[in-house]
């Protein structure tokens, strides 16, 4: 029986688990970056189909405000109030308001089939969508601090943590490739031993045969031991160790470049999606100050036509405003949301959990 233990080899398993240990890092790190990507991409479509419910919701108080006027201008055509033209207009309008409708609605469950194939879940399978109010997100921060925000983006995305650790395997991959230039020292330990079972002769004289001890005697009887310490050192390999270090050189260089450009990715990244945010901000202020005044317009408008001071055209141009308000307010409002979104993941804030 015979043993060996290396007793150094210029650091080359040690350099080997130390990068083991890093990939292994990196690989739970990717895993965390891809749950983040995976609930960020979900969350995305989630705030599209409220987008899209509160359009059609839109939609279809546009298209009843419609067909009441549509039964009112029939009245006033009828008792002659209203030209025949205004009626014929109307019906138009109300077509418009129905396709309208229809296109939101198909919109609608467009974004709950890709909610659903998102989550995996059956597209026959009802689920109920909860909503958001408008008063939750106008509880985010207004202001937001762009230093902490760059150094939380820093400390807490997986991708940057993961590269990181990748460049630092690499780095132990060159203490590794470098190891051949170091002698390589092993202590080895030997067992020997034997036995005979029996002995003839077969010479000329009559046979004879010689007793030995048993077999198990005799291997407690002969065993020997030796202790060796061996060292190896090579010279010259034709320089291949040189160009596995070079390589494995180049090889660092290269992740530490990927992660210096990640770094500066993520600074860009979070640069945007702060301005977005803000921006955000402003345009659901600008968005709802237009409501105000497309309502106020819309009502006056709708009184002067109802008592026939006003044209059809005035009428359905007022309300038309309105109905873009309505919409462009409903698409401030949840894009405040998405911009959040972004951020958090920007920042690595998004919790799988």
């Amino acid at each position: 029986m015979s043993t060996s233990l290396n007793l150094f080899n210029g650091f080359q398993d040690y350099a080997s688990l130390q990068a083991a240990i890093q990939r292994k890092k990196a690989a739970g790190l990717s895993l965390s970056r891809a749950r983040q990507i995976i609930v960020y991409d979900i969350t995305q479509t989630y705030f599209q189909v409220l987008l899209k419910r509160e359009l059609l919701k839109i939609a279809n108080e546009n298209l009843s405000s419609s067909r009441d006027q549509l039964q009112l201008t029939k009245r006033q055509y009828e008792i002659g109030i209203k030209p025949v033209t205004d009626y014929y207009q109307q019906q138009a309008e109300t077509s418009n308001s129905e396709l309208t409708a229809i296109k939101a609605d198909n919109q609608l469950q467009q974004s709950r089939l890709e909610l659903l194939r998102r989550l995996r879940i059956e597209p026959s399978e009802e689920i109920s969508i909860a909503g958001i109010t408008v008063d939750s997100l106008m509880l985010l921060p207004v202001n937001l601090d762009r230093d902490s925000l760059l150094s939380q983006g820093f400390a807490q995305r997986k991708d940057l943590e993961s590269s990181l650790s990748s460049t630092s395997a690499a780095k132990w991959d060159v203490t590794r490739a470098a190891a051949q230039r170091y002698p390589k020292v092993d202590l080895t330990f030997n067992l020997f031993t034997g036995g005979y079972p029996y002995y003839a002769t077969t010479a000329a004289v009559p046979p004879s045969s010689y007793d030995y001890p048993p077999l198990t005697d005799q291997f407690s009887d002969l065993v020997s031991y030796s202790l060796g310490l061996s060292l190896n050192w090579t010279l010259f390999d034709g320089f291949i160790t040189r160009n596995n270090v070079e390589q494995a050189k180049i090889a660092y260089l290269n992740r530490g470049l990927d992660a210096a450009d990640l770094k500066h990715d993520i600074a860009i990244d979070i640069q945007l999606a702060a301005d977005s945010y803000d921006a955000a901000f402003s345009r659901i202020e600008t968005a709802k100050k237009g409501l105000q005044a497309a309502e106020k317009a819309f009502e006056t408008v709708k009184r002067k036509y109802d008592l026939g001071a006003a044209s059809f055209v005035e009428s359905n141009g007022a309300k038309a405003a309105l109905v873009s308000a309505q919409s462009e307010y409903s698409q401030a409002t949840y894009n405040l949301a998405l911009q959040k979104n972004i951020l958090d993941f920007a920042t690595g804030s998004i919790s799988p959990d």
